[in-house]
């Protein structure tokens, strides 16, 4: 898996990704404590309603944004967006009310909705051989995963001998020296698309590829399954953790790890395992580990079984919602061209998203409002609707093809 690192250009682009992923954890806590600074008791509701802003951003603007730097040079998107990120960190702690919180999150998490699909749209083009880019998927699973694990550590370790607003101070360092790795690196030419047609036109055409697709559209219903455990296990975690075991803050952390164990050990294996295993069987094998590992999570907060049994369980989830996020970037490699490639991983990041806006609620509303048992139900119920679409959706005998993007019409309002 670590071969790919031998490749300049991605080694480069990789480092680049886990610096500014190191920044954003660090930012991550140190947003939760300016919020209490400023809000006190509230801080929960203002850090809601900033998780809120940041979904709204990636769902809405990232297809807006696409489509405005698709003709842009993709090193110029790509460290623009770090120097924008690293400007409203340095510029956080100066501030002094809420709303200032909930404008500045948005701008900088407009940003990344820019960086992110541009930067993923990058590595196929990269790592043109399949084997080698599943190996990138891998390790970028990976870095997310250990980006968990390692930046609460690191803010620990910082917070012990600085203040938190210093955090800030590295948030920027992670997104200049991210900028910096994508500055030095000799990117590969992308073709601009010959007809790129109106603002409209290429807004909406990666979520019309999606739709328009049988294995895509099995993506998209993948996409709410992994969000089902995803929202639980971030949301109520510290629930499960804190109330129903009555445990420590160390306890959360060690949950957390757990699911992060059971992501990992998927994203070490998966490179081997798809050379002989259709992307379809894996990814659905982990569609259907989730709605019963969410019934488990149910039936757990209902009998207050063993601490052992739902670290276990947060394994699972790890495991399973590994199966479906890391080989689900083959899917739009295989499909895309050149000309609707940042179209499609947009479209992917966008509507990936979108699926919290409804599972992020029923895991916090349902579960304050019902209990535990109850949101983890829902939460199975609808993974279990996500994988029977996606098994229904995505034909086994369906032939992957390239998609080439749809001709717009001549118009007035076309972009020349």
């Amino acid at each position: 898996m670590l071969s790919v690192l031998r490749r300049s250009t991605y080694r480069n682009l990789f480092t680049a990704q886990v610096v500014a992923l190191l920044g954003t954890g660090l930012l991550t806590v140190a947003l939760g404590l300016l919020a209490f600074d400023l809000a006190g008791g509230r801080a929960g509701a203002v850090l809601g309603t900033a998780l809120t802003i940041k979904m709204i951003a990636y769902v809405f603007v990232a297809p807006v944004m696409a489509a405005l730097v698709e003709r842009l040079p993709r090193k110029g998107v790509l460290v623009g967006a770090d120097l924008v990120r690293a400007g409203i960190a340095l510029s956080l702690p100066f501030i002094d009310q809420v709303w200032q919180i909930y404008v500045l999150v948005f701008v900088l998490q407009s940003a990344s909705a820019t960086f992110t699909p541009a930067f993923q749209a990058l590595i196929p083009v990269v790592l043109p051989d399949e084997k080698d880019y599943t190996k990138a998927l891998s390790l970028s699973r990976l870095a997310y995963d250990l980006e968990s694990l390692v930046s609460p550590l690191l803010a620990a370790a910082l917070l012990a001998v600085v203040s938190y607003t210093n955090l800030f101070v590295g948030t920027m360092a992670g997104f200049l020296v991210s900028a910096a790795m994508v500055l030095a690196t000799r990117l590969p030419g992308i073709p601009a698309s010959e007809n790129p047609g109106s603002l409209m036109h290429r807004t909406t055409l990666g979520t019309r590829i999606f739709l328009r697709e049988p294995i895509l559209r099995g993506l998209m219903a993948l996409n709410l399954v992994v969000a089902t455990a995803t929202a639980l296990v971030l949301v109520n975690t510290v629930v499960y953790a804190r109330d129903l075991f009555d445990g420590s803050n160390t306890d959360v952390a060690i949950a957390l790890a757990f699911y992060g164990a059971g992501s990992m050990i998927i994203a070490f294996i998966t490179p081997r395992i798809l050379e002989h295993t259709p992307d379809r069987t894996f990814m659905l094998v982990g569609g259907t580990l989730l709605p019963v590992g969410l019934l488990g999570a149910a039936v757990i907060a209902a009998t207050n079984s063993s601490w052992a049994l739902f670290l276990g369980l947060w394994v699972v989830l790890g495991i399973g919602t590994s199966m479906i996020s890391t080989p689900s970037s083959r899917l739009l490699r295989r499909v895309a061209t050149d000309s609707t490639r940042s179209y499609l991983f947009t479209a992917q990041f966008s509507l990936s998203h979108a699926c919290f806006m409804l599972t992020y609620p029923v895991a916090g509303w349902v579960g304050a409002a019902a209990g535990q048992t109850a949101a983890a139900l829902v939460l199975s119920g609808l993974a279990l609707a996500g994988t029977i679409a996606a098994l229904i959706m995505w034909p086994s005998t369906k032939a992957l093809r390239p998609t080439e993007a749809p001709v717009a019409p001549r118009s007035a309002s076309s972009e020349r």
